[in-house]
């Protein structure tokens, strides 16, 4: 499975009053696993950028004056993204500046990227996890405890790269158990690996068991749960039982 996390900055919205990509941002995932490849690009969109919109991501017109046209990246960029999941924020927003660059190069065969890419809303992913709930990339990063402290403003490269850990984190929780084995083959469709039997004659393992002290502490604070919910305490049940 490949997928590639992506973001894109543009000039203002909507892409209908002829607003276009000034920045985009793309990070590889490849069986779960950050391959270290990416796709980042600053862009020249022969057009003013929105005040609110310079507000948001801090990039400028100056900036842009020497940078490539989409016409001059376009071949790299499908090329990175062709056959992968897209995941995105928001992906309606993305995608639909996507296919309006490609569509004002006369490139139709590329101007719907749902045709070669499938396409994961992580926005629409976290509102069905997390109903009622704020589900800003921001506000994901401190639910799932990713680092978004060096995010001051928006950046394409840098909020893929968050995005990226989000996503992984989101629809696998931990993603390094040092199972890869087990992991790959399952993903590819393969066999599991053998499992590996501990010989019958390894030392036992130490049981240590609670004091009395403890016990009447467990017993206590179990009886405060009780007193604070109006049921029966759940461990309580589980021994009368």
């Amino acid at each position: 499975m490949r997928s590639v996390v992506l973001d894109t900055e543009t000039t203002g919205m909507p892409v209908t009053e002829g607003h276009r990509i000034i920045e985009i941002g793309c990070v590889e995932i490849v069986n779960r696993r950050l391959t270290n490849r990416y796709f980042h690009v600053y862009l020249q969109p022969d057009r003013e950028i929105d005040e609110e919109a310079i507000k948001v991501h801090g990039i400028t017109n100056e900036f842009l004056i020497d940078k490539p046209r989409f016409k001059d990246i376009a071949n790299d960029f499908y090329e990175f993204i062709k056959d992968a999941q897209l995941v995105i924020h928001n992906a309606v927003f993305d995608i639909g500046f996507i296919n309006n660059e490609f569509e004002l190069l006369g490139q139709t065969d590329r101007a719907n990227v749902e045709a070669y890419c499938s396409v994961l809303d992580s926005l629409q992913l976290a509102r069905e996890r997390h109903p009622g709930q704020r589900n800003s990339l921001d506000a994901l990063c401190k639910r799932y405890h990713v680092d978004n402290s060096g995010r001051e403003l928006h950046g394409a490269l840098l909020d893929a790269e968050l995005l990226a850990d989000v996503y992984l984190t989101m629809t696998g929780g931990q993603t390094n158990l040092g199972l890869e084995a087990n992991a790959q083959s399952n993903l590819s469709g393969g066999q599991a690996a053998a499992i590996q039997r501990l010989p019958l004659d390894r030392p036992k393992t130490r049981v240590i068991k609670a004091t009395d002290e403890e016990l009447l502490a467990h017993d206590a604070r179990l009886t405060e749960i009780e007193k604070a919910s109006g049921n029966p305490a759940f461990w309580k049940v589980l021994t009368d039982s």
